[in-house]
């Protein structure tokens, strides 16, 4: 490969992270972890921000991605991520949908968890781990609770880095 075409802008479009694939893996772990229970898209969303960043719940295992500023209003455009994560489990039958009188639930199917077998690689088993964490300590948390909880903290979560800048700004 050219090593000028690693920087191009359509290179960059190939990265892995928080594309359609990751967070709809994450997405599986999550649900297979609840089978044959379904979750709905906002308590996925909040799940995989607290799987991504576990290391901002107090007392929680260190996060799966570098914590980085203002990452608490990353939940906005969360969803949208999500979403397309999901369909694309669906496409593939790793997922499914229904339909009831609150709306869509996702949940995993029956290949969901021999899929998940297959992927060894240290990211995916910490997923994997995360996932356990994520789904054991914040599913007894009602809907109203977990949303509580998130608008309660996704403010803080990052922060530091608004606090760090301030100092660096007196300090240079």
């Amino acid at each position: 490969m050219d090593k000028t075409m690693i920087n191009s802008p359509t290179q960059l479009h190939h990265r892995p992270f928080n594309t359609p694939l990751e967070t709809g893996l994450r997405s599986l772990f999550l649900l297979s972890n609840v089978f044959p229970k379904f979750m709905d898209l906002q308590r996925l969303v909040y799940y995989d921000y607290l799987l991504v960043y576990s290391g901002d719940v107090t007392n929680g295992p260190p996060s799966l991605h570098p914590q980085i500023p203002l990452r608490g209003g990353g939940w906005l455009v969360r969803r949208q991520m999500v979403e397309n994560g999901l369909s694309l489990m669906s496409s593939k039958e790793l997922a499914q949908k229904k339909f009831d009188q609150t709306g869509i639930l996702y949940g995993a199917t029956d290949l969901t968890e021999p899929f998940l077998k297959y992927l060894k690689s240290d990211y995916a088993q910490a997923i994997k781990s995360l996932s356990r964490w994520v789904t054991k300590t914040f599913t007894p948390y009602s809907d109203e609770a977990l949303s509580s909880f998130m608008r309660e903290n996704l403010g803080n979560w990052g922060a530091e880095f608004d606090r760090e800048s301030v100092v660096r700004g007196y300090l240079t």
